[in-house]
Formats: C-alpha cells, sequence, structure tokens
C-alpha cells in the first residue's frame, strides 16, 4: 500500500516535470506572432519585443509599431548572424537590445541606436566584422561583456558621459579603433577590455578609475603613451603586455602593487621610476623591456617576483635603497645597481 502510493506520487511527479515546459512553450506562443518580415512577442507591459527577423533586405528600418502595437526592445539573438544585413536603424522608443542581438551580422556597418536606449546585452555585436563607427545614446550606464568583441573594422565609439563601468572584453580584437576617449563618468575598466586594439595609439583613465585589470591592454601594439590617475591601486596581471610602441608612461604614487607580466615586452620604455607607494612588484612584470636602461625601486617593496627585469637592456641600472630588499633582490639575481643616495 505504502509503496503503492509512492510509486503514484513519483509518476505524478514526472508527469509535472515533462507537462510544465510544454505548458510554459504553449503560453510563449500564444504572445508571440508574426508582422511582415518580424517575429515578436508581446512582453508584460502590451509592448512588442522583435524576437527575430526573416526578411532578406540589406538596409532595415526597424519600424516603430507592429500591428499597431509599440514597440520597445530588440531580443536575444533577434538578427543573429544575418550575413546579408548592411545598415539598421532602431527606432525611437526602443530602450533595449538583447543579448547577441547582432552576433556574426558579419558585413553590417552602420548601426543607429536611439538616445531611448538604456541597456545593451552581452555580445550585442559580437563579430560584426564591418562595423566602422558607433554612437552610444546618452542613457546607457554600462558596456556589457563582449559587446563589441571582435569589431575589427571598428575605427571609432562615441561613449557618453553616463557610462560608469566597461565590461570584460569590451573592444577586444577591435584591431583598427583608434579614436576612443573615455568619459571622466567611467569608474572600472574590465580585464581585456581593449585587448588587441591594434590601432589604439594613445589612452587616458579617468579620474574614478582604481584598478587596471588584467590584460586591459595586452597587445596594443600602437599604444605610446598612457595617462593612470592618482587613485588607481593596482595594474593588473599583462595589463600592459606587448604594448610595444609604449615608451610614455608615469606610474602615480597611488599604486602599491603591479602585477605579473604587466609590462612585459614594453620594448620602448627607456626609463621608469616605481613610487614608494609600491610594495609588490610580479614575476616577469617587466620582461624583455629591450630598451629599458633605468629604474627606481621604492625603499619600501618588499616582494619582486621572478625575471621581473630579465631580457631587459644590457645597460639596465636599478636604482635601490640601501640595505634594502631591493638591494637584495639585484644581487640574488645579478642585476646592476646603485644607490639612490650618495654615500658619504
Amino acid at each position: 500500500m505504502k509503496g503503492g502510493v509512492t510509486v503514484q506520487k513519483l509518476l505524478a511527479i514526472i508527469l509535472v516535470l515533462v507537462l510544465l515546459p510544454m505548458i510554459a512553450m504553449s503560453a510563449l506562443a500564444e504572445k508571440t506572432f508574426q508582422s511582415g518580415d518580424y517575429r515578436y512577442y508581446i512582453l508584460e507591459d502590451g509592448k512588442a519585443e522583435i524576437t527575430k527577423y526573416n526578411g532578406k533586405v540589406k538596409e532595415i528600418d526597424i519600424p516603430s509599431h507592429v500591428d499597431g502595437i509599440t514597440v520597445t526592445a530588440i531580443g536575444d539573438r533577434a538578427f543573429y548572424n544575418d550575413w546579408r544585413l548592411v545598415s539598421v536603424t532602431i527606432p525611437e522608443g526602443v530602450t533595449s537590445i538583447g543579448k547577441e542581438a547582432f552576433f556574426d551580422c558579419w558585413y553590417l556597418t552602420y548601426i543607429k541606436i536611439p538616445d531611448s536606449v538604456t541597456s545593451i546585452g552581452e555580445n550585442a555585436f559580437f563579430l560584426c566584422s564591418h562595423l566602422i563607427s558607433v554612437e552610444l545614446p546618452a542613457g546607457i550606464t554600462s558596456i556589457a561583456d563582449k559587446t563589441f568583441l571582435s569589431c575589427a573594422r571598428l575605427t571609432s565609439v562615441t561613449i557618453p558621459d553616463s557610462v560608469t563601468s566597461i565590461g570584460y572584453r569590451a573592444f577586444s580584437n577591435c584591431t583598427r579603433l583608434n579614436a576612443l576617449t573615455l568619459p571622466d563618468s567611467v569608474m572600472s575598466i574590465g580585464d581585456d577590455a581593449f585587448s588587441y586594439c591594434e590601432g589604439l595609439t594613445s589612452i587616458t583613465i579617468p579620474e574614478g578609475v582604481t584598478s587596471i585589470g588584467s590584460s586591459t591592454f595586452s597587445n596594443c601594439v600602437s599604444l605610446k603613451s598612457v595617462t593612470l590617475p592618482e587613485g588607481v591601486t593596482g595594474i593588473g596581471d599583462m595589463a600592459f603586455f606587448e604594448c610595444g610602441s609604449l615608451y610614455a608612461l608615469t606610474i602615480p604614487s597611488s599604486v602599491t602593487s603591479i602585477g605579473g607580466d604587466a609590462f612585459c615586452g614594453c620594448s620602448r620604455l627607456t626609463s621608469l621610476t616605481i613610487p614608494d607607494s609600491v610594495t609588490n612588484i610580479g614575476g616577469y612584470a617587466f620582461y624583455s623591456c629591450s630598451d629599458l636602461i633605468s629604474v627606481t625601486l621604492p625603499e619600501g617593496v618588499t616582494n619582486i617576483g621572478e625575471k621581473a627585469f630579465d631580457c631587459c637592456s644590457e645597460e639596465l641600472v636599478l636604482t635601490v635603497a640601501q640595505d634594502s630588499y631591493a638591494e637584495q633582490y639585484c644581487k640574488n639575481n645579478g642585476l646592476k645597481y646603485k644607490y639612490n643616495v650618495a654615500l658619504d
């Protein structure tokens, strides 16, 4: 008897688990409609979200209304992998662009985003390899992870002063990006945000940013100068890895840690003063900085990782405080050094 009841309950649970997705799909289908080339979904507020474009036109103006219903959203993957698209105009009134909305729209060269848009999802323009320029609307507060990843022909982006954060790999591998100004509103920049932006020549980091993440500007091979604000406390691993053109750099006195490989391969750096605030320099931090001939190390540094200054210029001389950790590091690693205060 008890065994029979247990089996019945188990069967009931299995039946519910099977039927629930079917019920959900049925309910979704009841709210999904077709209007011309567009499939759309009725949102809870009665507005419409474009969920799929089935047309074959290269240049489109997304309608502001479908079947008399106001369009306020472009859904996830709505234009995913549409290689026909060349030009898209999004109507005023749309407030959100979903994840991967224009993912791999390979030949998309022009996108008009209205000021009404306040949210753009992750990967929204990933692999839009022919996109040339973008003006982001004033209402957005963040640029999501991988938003413009691998937009290989993107040369300029206008970022409004409403943006406070730039996500992981947001502009990574935008190899032709050369015109970029970060507004003062930006407070955080994600790891790899601008890695492999090979056309970027200079960058000024806004005052509110307190750390440079891992690989943020790695392999920006044309980057010549970087302005870091007072307030930055950490420079992450590989932050400027293989920035072979970088020659103008001042590390602010707020920095306490320089990560591993942070400036590895910055072959045009010739001299550098590391401020007194720095206590940690990671392994390989300045490895293969082949033109580096002069570095001043702070008295308070308590850790320098392995090979931090290996494969630099043969003329490299480190300036250190007498009887300091830095002096002992130089002795242990066969590095030439001198004292920063003349001895009596």
